[in-house]
């Protein structure tokens, strides 16, 4: 069995996609129409250092992962058992399986990242060597009330998220904990996957009622929930992801419990592929829970 993942934001870089807007030429002109602006040239050139602002960063990404994956289906004819995708690369695994077509999923992704662009002042930070239950306990001990745990990525590596003085204040924190390896601030504006996101999430909802989901062909792993997504459950899903949990390692565990399963990373870069090999490597294959 295999398995396609697709990244999200962080995996994109100046220079993504160079090969494939020239060659789906009608789909990227369709994707610049429904914008306003060049993708080729956001992706390319990167005027302004637009791409690395989460309100063109999400649609360019949710673009080069779609053009990637419909060229590895054009070059080997091989659809994947089933196909995930780490936050906004969740949205190319619906693309994948039929939920949506190449527009819908950019107008979904457009609207997601205006919406998260405007929740500033959060910050977000790795850590390195603690479990998410170690992770909670530290919060819960040292009194980061206002912190939440964002992404669950492997066993040992969680991303807290929260106002940006109290991600700070953790990293003294955190940093005095013996089996601590790092403490990584991220370079994102906001507090991705947390309460702080609730009124992006709220907003998001009220214009995800005007869509229409197709049958899903291929299961889609679900980040809220590490399990497949049920078809009446597309619109409440997507809203939840936006200030619920990345529940990755659980995903990965579960996939891997399916028996001999091998993952194929679709787009730029080879964040999702490290993490595999460290999920593989600090945890034995079992249901997650």
């Amino acid at each position: 069995m295999i398995t396609y993942l697709f990244p999200g934001q962080g995996s994109q870089k100046q220079g993504m996609g160079s090969s494939l807007f020239d060659e789906f030429k009608d789909l990227t002109e369709q994707a610049d129409e429904t914008l306003g602006y060049s993708m080729k040239r956001l992706c390319l050139e990167n005027p302004y250092s637009n791409l690395h602002k989460t309100q063109f960063t999400q649609p360019a990404l949710y673009v080069v992962n779609a053009l990637s994956y419909l060229k590895k289906i054009q070059d080997n004819d091989i659809k994947p058992d089933y196909v995930a995708g780490h936050s906004l690369g969740e949205y190319n695994a619906l693309f994948a399986a039929g939920a949506f077509d190449f527009i819908t999923g950019l107008q979904l992704v457009r609207k997601r990242g205006e919406l998260m662009s405007m929740a500033t002042d959060g910050k977000m930070a790795a850590v390195m060597g603690l479990t998410a239950a170690q992770v909670s306990d530290a919060l819960q001990t040292h009194g980061l009330h206002t912190i939440d745990i964002a992404n669950m990525n492997s066993p040992h590596q969680v991303v807290i998220s929260g106002r940006k003085e109290d991600i700070e204040r953790a990293k003294s924190v955190f940093e005095g904990l013996k089996d601590v390896t790092m403490f990584h601030p991220l370079n994102v504006s906001g507090a991705f996957h947390s309460r702080y996101m609730s009124e992006a999430k709220q907003e998001f909802e009220k214009f995800l009622q005007s869509f229409h989901f197709s049958a899903i062909s291929i299961p889609v792993i679900s980040n809220v929930h590490a399990r497949p997504y049920e078809q009446d459950g597309i619109h409440s899903v997507l809203a939840d992801q936006i200030d619920h949990s990345v529940r990755w390692n659980d995903s990965i565990r579960y996939l891997l419990d399916k028996g001999r399963m091998e993952f194929e990373e679709v787009g730029p870069g080879h964040v999702l592929t490290g993490l595999i090999h460290r999920i593989k490597k600090e945890t034995e294959a079992s249901p997650a829970m």
